[in-house]
């Protein structure tokens, strides 16, 4: 069951699930998402672990607030949840956007971090014009302008053919984003550059990402890789942006496997 509490003086969205005892992970989601893009992966960490999902400021059913936004903004959101909730450290998972959140906080909230899960996602994310065109759609068209070349992104076309149900409800998740919440989580996307920030973590790190995403590449994830002292590579194969979603099983092998090994 989704609840709100208030952190960061907004309100956030959360669901917790699994043992009251068990290890801690934060799952943070990407741009355009909900903390429902988690599904396919919470039945493969729940036996052992107490899974926290948020919907990010401007996403779900947390609260928009006026941009434009930035990735420490954002990390301190997850910050103030993690106090409001009484969690002192936590293992922290992000894809994509909640990908660069976790960067921050692994590297600025060292103490917070048990480990860190960075999938499908980059410490910079260039071009700016490639970001004034889905700006300028979405202020036109509203998020429904975005939401077939966000899916293209996201997904192989085999899948996107196949997996008629799951692109739905991507869909849906997509089409409910609030365009001024888009707007103020994109520009934080779009001005962030944290490679330098990255030789502070301290925490495990695994890197994992699809090998056909051409929205943050395997290029971008092994930049992460050799700057994050200690960290690890995982590369799966036939899987885009949202490989969770794509290729649940080896998502799920691999971010288990990690957690495990740390925890």
């Amino acid at each position: 069951m989704k609840k709100q509490i208030v952190a960061n003086q907004i309100k956030i969205a959360y669901q917790i699930d699994g043992p009251e005892q068990g290890p801690v992970v934060i799952m943070s989601n990407s741009l355009m998402s909900s903390l429902e893009m988690w599904d396919q992966t919470i039945g493969a960490l729940t036996d052992r672990y107490r899974v926290v999902r948020y919907d990010t400021r401007g996403h779900g059913q947390s609260q928009v607030t006026d941009g434009p936004y930035s990735i420490a903004l954002l990390a301190e959101d997850l910050v103030a949840l993690m106090d409001a909730l009484n969690i002192n450290q936590a293992h922290l998972v992000g894809l994509s956007m909640g990908g660069m959140i976790c960067q921050y906080i692994g590297a600025n909230y060292p103490e917070r971090a048990l480990s860190l899960s960075l999938c499908d996602t980059a410490s910079e994310m260039p071009p700016r014009n490639m970001w004034e065109e889905r700006f300028a759609i979405a202020k036109s068209q509203g998020i429904a302008g975005l939401v077939d070349g966000t899916i293209k992104r996201w997904f192989l076309g085999d899948f996107i053919n196949r997996a008629t149900e799951q692109i739905n409800t991507v869909r849906k998740m997509i089409l409910a984003t609030p365009v001024d919440g888009y707007l103020g989580c994109a520009s934080a996307v779009r001005d962030m550059a944290q490679s330098t920030m990255l030789l502070k973590i301290k925490a495990p790190t695994m890197v994992l990402v699809g090998k056909q995403d051409p929205a943050c590449t395997v290029d971008q994830a092994t930049v992460l890789h050799r700057l994050i002292p200690h960290s690890s590579l995982v590369v799966i194969d036939q899987a885009a942006h949202l490989s969770n979603i794509e290729q649940p099983k080896a998502f799920n092998h691999a971010l288990r496997g990690f957690l495990d090994s740390v925890a």
